[in-house]
């Protein structure tokens, strides 16, 4: 059986709770993510912003303010106030059918990796698209002789 190592990303972009919701929101959009990890000097998880949690801490446009007003007022915040601490988990051990109950049955998007509270990886919503691409590439296309029995 696979496990969350097998497939979890590694090359991680992380922020620390000091920075900025405006460089949250930059490397989101720059990188084309939806979850940084946040971690300290040491590398130990602290906690989890997303995308969901930016849009929620963002001034609503309906009330008429524009985007440089807006990129000034998330300069002004630290993640460690709009970041989620109560992120659950998983080991890089750990099964992927685990792994893939746990995201669904919490509709969560992603499950930060970690070894002795260490930050090693993340495993995300777009990490089993791609092994369930790669899965069906590999049984073929489906006849349809097979796709009727």
């Amino acid at each position: 059986m696979l496990n969350v190592k097998d497939i979890m990303s590694t090359n991680l972009i992380t922020l620390q709770e000091h920075d900025t919701l405006k460089s949250a929101r930059a490397i989101m959009e720059q990188a084309r993510i939806r979850h940084v990890p946040i971690v300290d000097i040491d590398n130990q998880f602290c906690g989890l912003i997303t995308h969901r949690d930016i849009l929620s801490a963002t001034v609503s446009q309906l009330a008429g303010i524009d985007a440089a007003t807006q990129n000034g007022i998330d300069a002004g915040i630290p993640i460690r106030e709009v970041m989620r601490t109560d992120t659950q988990t998983i080991d890089a051990d750990e099964t992927l059918l685990t792994a893939a109950r746990i995201l669904l049955h919490n509709k969560y998007g992603c499950l930060p990796v970690l070894k002795k509270n260490q930050l090693i990886g993340i495993i995300t919503e777009a990490d089993f698209i791609t092994l369930t691409i790669q899965l069906l590439e590999t049984i073929g296309p489906v006849t349809e002789e097979q796709h009727t029995a």
